[in-house]
């Protein structure tokens, strides 16, 4: 018998509520499914980057305190 693989499994991406529906600039951030957090360009949904939660969690509070 030959045992398949099991697939592992695809990240669900979301855009920012920020967001425009029309073309615009767009980062897509998935739940992380090894410990990183993948984010992605919508234009160029192949090309992925994953940074650490904590870094991610850092960069988040400073957009909630208004540094960008």
């Amino acid at each position: 018998m030959i045992s398949k693989a099991a697939a592992a499994p695809s990240p669900e991406w979301r855009k920012s509520s920020y967001s425009s529906n029309n073309g615009g600039n767009c980062v897509e951030v998935a739940n992380p499914l090894s410990g990183d957090v993948p984010i992605r360009d919508s234009k160029k949904p192949g090309s992925v980057t994953a940074v650490s939660r904590v870094a991610w969690d850092e960069f988040i509070e400073a957009v909630k305190a208004g540094h960008f």
